[in-house]
């Protein structure tokens, strides 16, 4: 008896170190899985897998429904456990809950509660597989490829460019069947996003203006047959009478150079800040997935570096504009607002029906919009919650709110009443101020009063990003840092008005 317990238990051990000798040779290829689940509508602690996820389960002959129900309670949203040597492809398989499948536009809330549950439960999943050194991650599309590859991408972004220790990197594919243009789609989405906080991130002195020109001419270079660049001098800066630019970069040594770009008819981009990132990926996204339905693009920016020098502006002077409009600087610290009115002129004058985002995309020939970190006056009115939007348009508010409701990136309208216009023309030595009347009071208002008078487009909207350019925990498949938003609303803006042409 003791001699056959013995051969027994020999066996099992032989079958037990082939078993996982075979898991051993898989966690070198270094790939995972990252599977959703959807809590019962009911109260109970009952999971409903996805499709993808019941796809796995049955090739295990239902044993991750097993490991499942013992490993604890049911698993709630935005939570993950991991499990090990499960499947001969996956030494790792991540399963996170994605709340209730029934969830859709919240009308509080204000976007798709069951597209953000996705995002940030497949970003969660990724980040646990990337920790564990895996370099190759597949993901259940959950019903909406778009929102699982949104999440992925930007879920495992970092930038580390300078540290000696570096993450893992890892590459992400559709798992199974999904809708693989949605994945597609939601790649380009969230990697627009990730290059705009990339440029965000990056130290000053690593992106220069001129860095910054280079990158963006790099970045459309796939797109050569389709858009021509042009690098301008200081000279033009002169020319076209910017006075209000070339005042704001007097303490920086100039390294100047504007960059235009045509497609079809006319496309622009000069040297903008450094959230320009969101809609240089605003304009790839337009170009790679619309490039064939001659639509008029633009993009344009003025970029320059506010430093301190005995050249700097001093508190107080007035500029000459070339709307004949003098503005007086008295807040010489926010000169974001000084260097947007030159743009907005120009793109007034030159294309009289455009649209710009950032400072400043035209997308299609309707209208004029920019947006920029102008005041902190945004960050204390929402916070981070979503970027304020001033804007003269219905129209242009609804395209822009509809996007934002889809990505979760949201926007809010804010007031242009004449309220604040008034504060910004009474003025005593010039024909404007870039501070209002009352000083700190309604600050973001009083900005984009100040930029609405340089402005004749009918549809024009300003974007004011102060509150929602960094993140530190409250979009959760965000990391601590810059978030480049609203990137992927405007992206979807673009998408939404190039299907409407």
């Amino acid at each position: 008896m003791r001699l056959l317990s013995g051969a027994v238990l020999r066996a099992t051990m032989r079958h037990r170190c082939r078993y996982f000798s075979v898991a051993q040779n898989n966690w070198n290829v270094r790939k995972g899985l990252v599977l959703g689940v959807y809590e019962s509508e009911k109260e109970d602690d009952s999971l409903h897998l996805t499709e993808s996820a019941a796809g796995v389960d049955r090739v295990l002959s239902g044993k991750l429904t097993e490991l499942l129900k013992i490993s604890g309670p049911g698993l709630k949203k935005g939570k993950s456990r991991v499990f090990y040597g499960l499947h001969e492809d996956f030494p790792c398989i991540a399963v996170v809950g994605l709340g209730r499948n029934s969830l859709g536009v919240c009308g509080t809330e204000y976007w798709d509660t069951c597209k953000e549950n996705i995002r940030a439960a497949i970003a969660g999943g990724c980040r646990v597989l990337q920790n564990h050194v895996l370099t190759h991650i597949e993901v259940d599309g959950c019903n909406d490829s778009q929102s699982a590859a949104e999440g992925a991408v930007l879920g495992l972004f970092t930038y580390d460019d300078l540290k000696t220790k570096k993450k893992t990197r890892v590459t992400t594919q559709l798992h199974g069947s999904g809708c693989v243009s949605g994945w597609e789609k939601g790649v380009l989405y969230g990697e627009g996003q990730n290059l705009a906080r990339y440029l965000m991130e990056a130290p000053a002195n690593h992106v220069t203006p001129s860095v910054f020109a280079d990158t963006i001419t790099n970045r459309l270079a796939p797109y050569a047959d389709h858009v021509t660049v042009h690098k301008r001098s200081q000279e033009w800066i002169e020319e076209q009478q910017m006075g209000a630019f070339l005042s704001v970069s007097k303490g920086d040594r100039w390294e100047g150079s504007s960059v235009f770009l045509k497609m079809g008819r006319f496309l622009s981009v000069s040297k903008g800040d450094r959230w320009e990132g969101s809609s240089l990926s605003s304009l790839e996204m337009f170009l790679h997935r619309k490039q064939n339905h001659g639509i008029l693009t633009g993009l344009s920016t003025g970029l320059c570096e506010n430093m301190p020098s005995g050249k700097a502006n001093k508190p107080g002077p007035w500029l000459l504009n070339h709307r004949s409009l003098l503005p007086w600087l008295l807040n010489h610290v926010d000169n974001t607002d000084m260097l947007l009115t030159n743009w907005l002129v120009y793109w007034s004058r030159v294309f009289s029906l455009s649209l710009r985002s950032d400072r400043c995309c035209s997308l299609t020939g309707l209208s004029i919009g920019h947006s920029s970190f102008l005041s902190g006056a945004m960050d204390v009115a929402l916070g981070s919650a979503a970027t304020g939007v001033f804007t003269n348009s219905d129209w242009l508010w609804e395209q822009l709110h509809k996007a934002s409701v889809v990505t979760g990136d949201r926007v809010w309208r804010m007031p242009l009443f004449q309220h604040y216009t008034r504060q910004v023309t009474d003025c005593q030595l010039a024909d404007l101020n870039n501070v209002g009347k009352y000083s700190r009071s309604g600050g973001a208002c009083t900005a984009a009063a100040f930029l609405r008078e340089f402005v004749t487009a009918p549809h024009w909207a300003h974007l004011d990003i102060a509150g929602v350019m960094t993140n530190k925990d409250e979009v959760p498949y965000l990391k601590k840092g810059m978030s480049g938003r609203p990137t992927r609303t405007l992206v979807e803006f673009a998408a939404g008005l190039a299907n409407q042409a």
